[in-house]
């Protein structure tokens, strides 16, 4: 990797966010950790940043050179807010953007997509991140993980559908390298484990690991939408639901090589991640 100038990592209190400024502020870059609440992170200069309060973008752009891009959650038209932040940076010096999109998401596809889209056609240097699923879902605070400890149980519409799950960690690894090596990728980067995974493979693996039976639930749509509906908005259910529908199709039913080729080591599998995080699951 090259020495850089300052990275300005958005959510850097987040999932990939702040694993992303750990490995950045771990190996001697500079880093401004921008959040809603400037929340303070080991190394790195904290910033307060809004995507929807403009007057917090100068300061966090101030002296960035290269910026890891979290799209504002849960907001159908993120380039509404995106776009005009991003004219800006490049206006204020940033040479390199890497954001960090959905294997579920193309370029030019919905949410996030449109940003993909534009983002060649604002910076030289760019990366688009396409991660599959995290295999933290089934860890932590996710609603699997809930079930899990709660019931023995994952509910899902997915039937006998795979998925290349990826480890959060990995995803900070290859956004680590798209920011900071010498020559940037210019590319899409779909990012997966090293196999794909059935619900009922997952299940299995919790058992064998934990000790604790865990049981895959097969739902139609309808029962999956129905039953997320008790949780979250009826569209957001009807959008979560149909996502499990489009690995049931197949959509997700693929693995690349693309953790091992930008970080040079093998992705982490399913497996080895639930050996080292068994007290999770204590119910």
């Amino acid at each position: 990797m090259t020495a850089t100038g300052t990275t300005l990592v958005i959510g850097a209190t987040g999932t990939t966010g702040g694993r992303t400024a750990a490995r950045l502020t771990a190996a001697g870059h500079r880093v401004r950790a921008a959040g809603r609440r400037a929340a303070a992170v080991p190394g790195a200069q904290p910033v307060v940043f809004d995507w929807y309060e403009p007057a917090t973008h100068a300061t966090a752009l101030d002296g960035a050179d290269r910026v890891y891009l979290i799209p504002p959650v849960g907001d159908p038209d993120p380039a509404a807010v995106m776009v005009p932040f991003l004219r800006r940076a490049r206006a204020a010096g940033v040479r390199r953007a890497v954001l960090l999109s959905s294997s579920a998401i193309p370029a030019g596809g919905p949410d996030v997509g449109a940003v993909h889209q534009l983002l060649p056609d604002l910076f030289e240097q760019w990366a688009v991140l396409r991660p599959s699923w995290f295999m933290q879902n089934f860890t932590g605070a996710h609603a699997h993980a809930v079930s899990i400890r709660e019931e023995g149980a994952i509910w899902t519409a997915t039937g006998s559908g795979r998925v290349g799950f990826v480890d959060v960690e990995d995803i900070a690894a290859v956004a680590v390298h798209a920011l900071t090596d010498e020559h940037a990728p210019n590319t899409d980067l779909v990012l997966t484990g090293p196999e794909a995974l059935g619900y009922d493979d997952i299940a299995a693996t919790l058992t064998q690991v934990t000790g604790r039976l865990v049981t895959h639930h097969r739902l139609s749509y309808e029962q999956m939408r129905d039953r997320l509906a008790a949780q979250v908005p009826a569209e957001f259910a009807a959008m979560l639901a149909g996502m499990d529908r489009a690995i049931a199709e197949g959509a997700e039913d693929r693995t690349t090589d693309t953790v091992r080729r930008l970080t040079g080591r093998p992705a982490r599998t399913f497996r080895a991640l639930l050996e080292g995080e068994r007290g999770s699951f204590r119910a």
